[in-house]
């Protein structure tokens, strides 16, 4: 049980510990190994001894010694001279110990993340692995490139913020600017762990809050800035579709399968009011088309009403112009399979650089899914494979499974198309 609770506890208050680590020491790298050594210090004390009153309080100050220890080795190399460390409290003395309460230091540390010191493409990534906790293959998964490259640039951003001499403090607003669309990208990918598993059980589930509140937040501490109100709308708009992403069997509903009665029309209500705000007369940002598309669907009051696909793929083609990546391509495919056919959607799938897109999940099920349109059901079976191999969440599984089990169906059948 203290394992469990040190996983969750790892989870829920990792990052906010990391950040404090960061600000007390000001380096980064003494804070990820601080607080690495006060969990594998947990992990062999609390079984033996008892899970602490304030787990998270704990594991702060324990981290706290091994990094002052790690400094005062770092010094006593420098001066060649030994210096006698305090004595190690003992176990019990750690868990009677008040740990008092955690400084919440995540703002200051996602602005130094943010700096311009870092290169464009490392910052919010070091943002996600430090304040969010996320591990270095679920960042690069993210961002659709190699671990180890993803690895490296993590290192080189440390390594910059410490040759920089980054101040750990929060910047003046007249240097928010050049941070912005780090700090708006870093929300953007922690909310997509989050919604990325319909179920809302895995282990980033806590994110779907979180930026809920904080894009609020931003919001009015930036209140001229679109792409901000776009951000704030879109994930007012998914959030509002959570009561009806499920089945009665836990399965994953698709969006244009969804029952709008389930939605939550008070959330949509808040999502158009950040949406009007972000759509303004001059040229609208990816996150504003994002959140108009978002909102098309939420505009939309039961399932008898036709699927505004024609709408939506409209705001893609837009969309492209401003962010043409993997993601976007992917879910414009989507709309042109419903709009000129899933031939037409196939072609412009299977269009896409293989390498961009062999660890996207999406890719794969919605590949499957059109070669079964299509009547192409071996194929089909070969692309549910692919997606089932890159571990979905449970919901998403299922519903992966299920459609898999009737293209098998239609395999010994000799069936056509399958919707």
């Amino acid at each position: 049980m203290s394992l469990d609770v040190l996983e969750r506890v790892a989870r829920e208050a990792g990052g906010r510990i990391v950040a404090a680590l960061a600000a007390y020491f000001r380096d980064l790298d003494i804070a990820e190994d601080a607080y690495g050594d006060a969990c594998a210090k947990a992990v062999e004390t609390w079984p033996e001894h008892g899970t602490p009153f304030d787990p998270a309080g704990w594991l702060y100050r324990a981290a706290q010694r091994k990094g002052i220890d790690a400094l005062r080795r770092r010094r006593t190399r420098k001066r060649l001279m030994p210096e006698a460390p305090p004595p190690e409290p003992t176990a019990e003395q750690l868990m009677m110990e008040d740990a008092g309460e955690i400084p919440d230091e995540r703002l200051r540390l996602i602005f130094v993340c943010c700096h311009p010191a870092v290169a464009p493409d490392a910052r919010a990534a070091l943002t996600l692995r430090l304040v969010c906790g996320l591990s270095t293959g679920e960042i690069a998964r993210a961002f659709l490139v190699p671990e180890p490259t993803l690895a490296q640039r993590l290192v080189r951003a440390k390594r910059k913020i410490a040759e920089a001499g980054v101040p750990f403090e929060v910047p003046g607003r007249e240097a928010w600017a050049g941070r912005l669309e780090a700090v708006l990208s870093t929300l953007e990918v922690a909310y997509a762990k989050a919604h990325e598993d319909a179920a809302g059980a895995g282990v980033h589930a806590r994110y779907a809050t979180e930026v809920l509140e904080l894009t609020g937040v931003l919001a009015e501490l930036v209140p001229t800035e679109p792409e901000v109100f776009a951000l704030a709308a879109m994930v007012r708009y998914a959030e509002a579709r959570r009561p009806a992403r499920l089945d009665a069997r836990g399965a994953m509903v698709p969006l244009s399968e969804q029952d709008p009665l389930l939605w939550r029309r008070a959330l949509i209500e808040e999502g158009d009011v950040y949406l009007r705000r972000a759509w303004g007369p001059g040229p609208l940002g990816a996150r504003t088309l994002q959140a108009a598309i978002h909102g098309t669907w939420c505009w939309r009051k039961s399932l008898a009403e036709s699927a505004p696909w024609s709408q939506v793929l409209w705001l893609y083609d837009a969309m492209v112009e401003q962010r043409d990546d993997v993601v976007v391509r992917v879910n414009r495919a989507v709309a042109l399979a419903e709009v000129e056919g899933a031939e037409v959607g196939l072609r412009e799938l299977e269009g896409l650089d293989s390498r961009g897109v062999s660890g996207y999940l999406p890719y794969h099920a919605l590949r499957a899914h059109l070669l079964r349109r299509c009547g192409r059901v071996a194929e089909a079976l070969a692309a549910y494979d692919a997606a089932l191999a890159l571990d979905p969440g449970d919901a998403e599984r299922k519903w992966l499974e299920r459609r898999r089990a009737e293209v098998g169906v239609a395999i010994e059948s000799g069936g056509g198309e399958l919707r």
